[in-house]
């Protein structure tokens, strides 16, 4: 599927002077920052649209201004007078995936994004930065946020959607909360999704780290109506009344299947505990797509539902990248630059990946990867980031993904 994801890494980089505590700076809150990001291949500009306050924070409590993995941006939190950074968070965006396409050189676009950090006890300083696919800065902007702010929409009273418990973490205070949403579904097919939500996590569970790590996730199914069933398929000419408005043929890739409707997404988890993303539409049309720290969508009813939702949530959670060639077109991996995604290499910068597995003999480097057949390096030959026929992630992709839950629940 191309471009299942919108991501590409450095190494670890788990970099901070010192370790904060939570409490010092934050309370046990989300803060919705809301953005719109414009512009097109030449010009980016990033505008703040709503700022949105939630019960309870379902991120990450330690390694508070590190992240695992650079992103194709990130979020920044500091304070007001010292400008130290007290939370940082990393991500892509369909926005940025879009300005690889031949529409971004010759059409403006703008896209809907939604980023969650832990409301801040005092005013403080929001930072957003873009980076292009050399790791350049793209865009950036920065603004003030006072929590005493009253037009920062509180959702307290707002009536959550239902949603239940599939899976209790060990310690719901060091876990990774995980949201089943569902889209394309009537009131009357709930109990379908929630069967839906179970294969996916049985599914998912199936695979290592998750298996041997499975009490680190708590995980709910969010049972979110739509008026129509299905999703919408703009190359047949059908458009459905669906609760994400959730398409296919995104970028004019007849398997890309997203939603560009962000704020719908959150509106519908408000008052949930979540932070990672499934959202499960209900087509027999083959299909998905993930974007990492973001969300992933996967079609539900037919043979490769249980690989396909298990490869988007390495994209989404994982920050993998899709490890196999699709046309050579709209290159993303460059020579002069390192991808940011742990499981692929341009050899422009090895070091921190699977270097290890390589002098151990147990990995190699393998040409193609990224949706190119030259120049971009995977470490196996087969894995569940390249083919939906291999039923495992490959030792790459298991070593980064146990690095990765440990960073967030350690």
């Amino acid at each position: 599927m191309k471009k299942l994801l919108i991501i590409s890494v450095l190494s670890l980089s788990f970099s901070a002077a010192f370790a904060q505590r939570f409490s010092d700076y934050f309370c046990d809150r989300t803060l919705r920052l809301d953005y719109i990001f414009a512009g097109n291949n030449l010009t980016q500009n990033i505008y703040v649209d709503e700022l949105v306050s939630m019960p309870r924070w379902y991120g990450k409590r330690q390694h508070l201004a590190e992240v695992p993995l650079k992103g194709n941006g990130q979020i920044i939190v500091r304070t007001t007078d010292t400008k130290e950074v007290i939370y940082r968070n990393s991500f892509s965006t369909l926005f940025q995936e879009w300005l690889a396409t031949d529409e971004a050189k010759h059409t403006q676009k703008s896209f809907e994004n939604v980023f969650l950090v832990p409301f801040p006890k005092q005013p403080v300083d929001v930072t957003v930065e873009l980076y292009d696919y050399h790791d350049r800065v793209s865009a950036t902007t920065s603004h003030r946020v006072d929590p005493k702010d009253i037009l920062i929409r509180k959702t307290d009273s707002i009536a959550t959607m239902p949603y239940i418990t599939l899976q209790q973490a060990a310690d719901t205070s060091r876990c990774i909360h995980v949201a089943y949403v569902a889209e394309g579904y009537q009131a009357d097919e709930m109990p379908r999704f929630i069967e839906d939500c179970k294969v996916a996590m049985e599914s998912l569970f199936k695979h290592e780290p998750f298996k041997h790590l499975k009490d680190r996730f708590n995980i709910v199914a969010v049972q979110s109506p739509s008026i129509d069933t299905g999703t919408s398929e703009p190359n047949k000419g059908i458009w459905k009344n669906t609760v994400l408005g959730s398409h296919f043929d995104t970028f004019y890739s007849n398997r890309y299947l997203t939603t560009l409707h962000l704020k719908r997404l959150h509106n519908v988890l408000a008052g949930t505990p979540y932070e990672h993303i499934i959202v499960l539409v209900n087509t027999d049309r083959y299909g998905g797509g993930g974007i990492y720290n973001s969300y992933n969508l996967t079609y539900v009813n037919g043979p490769s539902f249980r690989p396909v939702v298990v490869h988007e949530f390495g994209h989404s959670f994982g920050g993998l990248a899709d490890e196999y060639p699709y046309g050579d077109d709209d290159p993303m991996y460059f020579a002069d630059t390192e991808p940011w995604e742990p499981n692929i290499t341009t050899k422009h910068d090895f070091n921190g990946k699977w270097e290890n597995l390589v002098r151990e003999g147990k990995a190699g480097l393998i040409e193609g990867g990224g949706y190119l057949s030259k120049g971009v390096w995977r470490g196996y030959e087969n894995c569940r980031m390249r083919t939906n026929e291999e039923p495992e992630f490959c030792m790459v992709c298991q070593q980064w993904l146990e690095r990765l839950i440990d960073f967030y629940t350690k």
